[in-house]
């Protein structure tokens, strides 16, 4: 499966924008990608701090034949993005659940699901913030990014290709299996 790929230079959400596009009917899946978000969503309500520099993308498409429960996408998306780390970071990185990747206890990552029906399909949105060059000072929450990880700093544009040929080559699988074995993720 392809994703269209729509380029923001800032937006409030990327999710937003998502949403935005599903309801104009015209695109069925797609990957919106932001420098910079006002304001951007993370679990429960809370606020995603977008430092610009780091990755802030949403991923969409239609879930109707998917036999999944939205328990086990939130795991397969967490391990996508656990894969996609794992290509600058050689250490151990952990998902805590349902949706922080954590290197060193320490968030890198954060990833937010939303489904939306529209004209009788129902879509996923997966938001996804990478901490690549900084990361936020949070009271309860320690963070991290990969900079600060490696000293190298990552290409945010050769990232976010990664991350698009990792979900095309997946979203495919979704659909096949009423169980997918998470192990070869």
């Amino acid at each position: 499966m392809r994703l269209k790929k729509f380029s923001f230079k800032t937006v409030n959400s990327t999710n937003d924008i998502a949403i935005k596009i599903i309801k104009k009917n015209k695109i069925q899946s797609g990957m919106i990608v932001a420098e910079k978000q006002k304001k951007g969503k993370g679990q429960y309500g809370k606020k995603w701090i977008s430092y610009k520099g780091n990755i802030f993308v949403s991923i969409f498409f239609p879930i109707d034949k998917i036999k999944l429960s939205l328990n086990v996408l939130t795991k397969i998306n967490c391990l996508l993005v656990k894969k996609l780390l794992s290509n600058f970071y050689k250490g151990k990185i952990t998902i805590k659940k349902p949706n922080d990747i954590l290197i060193n206890h320490k968030k890198i990552s954060g990833i937010l699901q939303e489904t939306l029906s529209n004209s009788g399909k129902t879509f996923i949105i997966i938001g996804i913030g990478i901490n690549l060059i900084k990361s936020p000072n949070l009271i309860n929450y320690p963070t991290t990014n990969i900079l600060h990880l490696t000293n190298i700093k990552i290409s945010n544009h050769n990232t976010v290709l990664k991350l698009k040929k990792l979900y095309e080559n997946f979203i495919p699988m979704f659909s096949k299996f009423n169980k997918i074995d998470l192990d070869k993720i």
